[in-house]
């Protein structure tokens, strides 16, 4: 029995079926880039400078819902059978609700009109179903990342920019129980001894929650969404983040089998970069791909995906990216891709660049080329082997064999910046050359930057690598 009226497990009833709208597809693109928000933050309601604000009588008719939403729910919760609501889907679901919605918004005397009562339905089953005020987000592909920084306040990054929403939880309970929810598809837990966890969502979306003691304003999620629109380099080249000339040198890279480093900071476009390389990967190629939490994409049938573990509560089980590097090496890859090189694995990575498994790719946190080389070195150190800094060295400029810089800038765009070639030791260091580079020129009217990919004009030193390809004609005709 469910509510006031006999229900079996299908929806089957005795009262016409209400549509229920059905959730939007997640979808997400390369986006633009994050932007600081003005400070001081502005209040919940408020919008800063360049913050979209919604209608009025939306943002007017949203709050009447959630109003609504709070006095209808712990109704709604005493009259159905949460076990039978349970094997439900969200449609079916959807129609049994509709009647006792009705009939506890004639009780409450609460006037709502057809449409708000369907927006009202649709509400009470994100909570029941999803992630309660995140899932109209979540549906939304023109938002990027989700931020929330407590009940109150949930930011989001659309079309480049940091907006505050008008979505909102109950209260932090509400927030602890979405997370929860979160964790809890991935085997892990959220509560004071575990008060940091990293996840991902069903779509793959990738997800960090710190709660208090450590959040001292409540718990914070941030969600960072997975993009199902593939991009390309052709892509890249026609929203200007790359030029053409850049992209052809980047398919001859990948195609060439280069061990390719893509370094920038954090939300600069690195993994959506390492995505696009990835499609010049050969279908007869094996690809182990290795990553704290998965977000690549590729595309070709023989890839063995590999995921990190963290400790359990008792501090075992712990697999570390090292562990999968040294285990993916027992796996006769043709290519191992790093979604991030972050520690002492580095040092296992550059070992697999060395000894046959050409035509591997990474990414790494660095502000310019030369960074991303001493960071580098500096993760090898992390390994515990002591070794000179001049062995180091030759391990790296043997290894890696190009650096491709990604940056997001202010006008809220991603640009490759730098694509540098590594090109050997000279004494105690590691030499290299740019071939290409973003120069900027100015600022636009309408606010965005103005500037040039200009080539070096330099001769690759990986142009017999090419030739042995076939594809040394089409480098020197790119390089110009």
């Amino acid at each position: 029995m469910f509510g006031r009226r006999g229900l079996t497990p299908e929806g089957e009833n005795d009262a016409p079926p209400r549509g229920i709208a059905e959730p939007r597809s997640v979808s997400a693109g390369f986006g633009e880039a994050t932007l600081s928000p003005p400070l001081p933050l502005p209040a919940a309601n408020d919008r800063g400078p360049g913050q979209a604000a919604r209608p009025a009588a939306e943002t007017g008719a949203s709050a009447k819902i959630r109003e609504a939403a709070t006095q209808v729910q712990g109704r709604i919760l005493e009259r159905i059978d949460s076990e039978v609501a349970s094997r439900l889907d969200r449609e079916s679901l959807g129609r049994e609700l509709a009647e006792p919605v009705t009939e506890i918004l004639g009780e409450l005397k609460i006037q709502l009109n057809q449409r708000e009562q369907r927006d009202l339905v649709n509400l009470i089953l994100d909570d029941m179903l999803g992630l309660g005020p995140l899932e109209p987000l979540l549906a939304d592909d023109t938002i990027t990342d989700i931020m929330v920084n407590g009940p109150g306040r949930i930011y989001v990054e659309q079309r480049g920019k940091l907006v505050l929403t008008d979505a909102a939880f109950r209260d932090d309970a509400h927030v602890l129980a979405v997370a929860g929810r979160i964790v809890s598809q991935v085997g892990r837990r959220v509560d004071e001894s575990t008060p940091l966890v990293d996840a991902r969502l069903a779509d793959g979306s990738r997800v960090n929650i710190i709660i208090p003691p450590l959040a001292l304003d409540g718990a914070s999620i941030s969600i960072r969404k997975f993009s199902k629109k593939g991009i390309d380099l052709d892509m890249m080249a026609r929203q200007a983040n790359v030029s053409p000339e850049m992209a052809t040198v980047l398919k001859i890279a990948s195609r060439a089998r280069l061990n390719v480093l893509i370094s920038g900071g954090t939300g600069s476009g690195k993994t959506t970069l390492l995505n696009a390389m990835s499609q010049m990967i050969a279908a007869d190629e094996r690809v182990v791909t290795i990553e704290d939490a998965a977000e690549l994409q590729l595309q070709q049938p023989h890839v063995v995906r590999l995921e990190t573990r963290p400790a359990n509560l008792e501090g075992r089980g712990e697999i570390t990216m090292r562990d999968l590097v040294k285990n993916a090496l027992r796996m006769r890859p043709d290519r191992i891709i790093l979604g991030e090189i972050r520690g002492p694995e580095a040092l296992d990575m550059l070992q697999a660049m060395n000894t046959g498994h050409d035509g591997s790719l990474g990414t790494i946190h660095a502000n310019r080329p030369r960074e991303a080389l001493t960071r580098l070195e500096n993760m090898v150190a992390m390994s515990g082997v002591n070794l000179p800094a001049r062995s180091v060295r030759t391990q790296i400029a043997a290894a890696v064999q190009l650096i491709v810089q990604i940056s997001r800038m202010r006008d809220g765009l991603r640009r490759i910046t730098s694509i540098t070639e590594v090109v050997g030791m000279e004494g105690d260091i590691i030499t290299t050359q740019e071939l290409f580079a973003y120069r900027f020129e100015g600022e636009a009217a309408d606010g965005r930057l103005k500037g040039r990919f200009e080539s070096a004009g330099l001769r690759p030193h990986f142009t017999s690598r090419a030739e042995y390809f076939g594809l040394d004609r089409m480098l020197l005709d790119a390089i110009g």
